[in-house]
């Protein structure tokens, strides 16, 4: 059985993801994942999940999101189910990226749902785990590529 204090953190812990990515405060990121993260993206990507630190999930991001000249990462309907110091939150999304692109739509946007595994560490909750589920997308694909320095 999980008290109201542990759903609003874990909620919390999850929403703090999107906002510290969407305002660039990478060195907040580092708060909330545990020492290795499972992160999960091949529904968008292919390959394979990967188990990787919070300072490379932090290099990562802020070279690919911080490219692009705004994000926003929209996180709703939580549902947590917590076991002892172990939770899962199940949320949908909708992430917009913005850039410039002489040959196409300034805007890419991305809906789906994410799969937290978080794990309570020292009285606080971390994300382990992350599995983004996309399920639907509009506009300009081709942004992640351009933020990515790869045109």
């Amino acid at each position: 059985m999980s008290t109201t204090e542990d759903r609003l953190a874990i909620i919390e812990t999850c929403t703090r993801l999107a906002w510290h990515a969407d305002q660039r405060e990478w060195d907040r990121l580092s708060e909330i994942f545990t020492d290795a993260v499972t992160l999960d993206y091949t529904s968008l990507n292919g390959g394979e999940p990967a188990v990787l630190t919070p300072a490379q999930i932090i290099d990562a991001w802020s070279g690919t999101l911080g490219a692009f000249e705004a994000t926003q990462h929209l996180i709703t309907n939580h549902l947590v189910t917590v076991d002892g110091d172990t939770a899962v939150c199940t949320a949908a999304f909708q992430a917009t990226h913005r850039l410039a692109d002489p040959f196409g739509s300034p805007l890419w946007t991305l809906g789906g749902n994410y799969r937290f595994d978080l794990v309570r560490t020292d009285g606080a909750w971390r994300i382990g785990g992350l599995v983004m589920t996309a399920t639907w997308a509009d506009g300009n694909r081709n942004l992640t590529a351009l933020a990515a320095g790869e045109q």
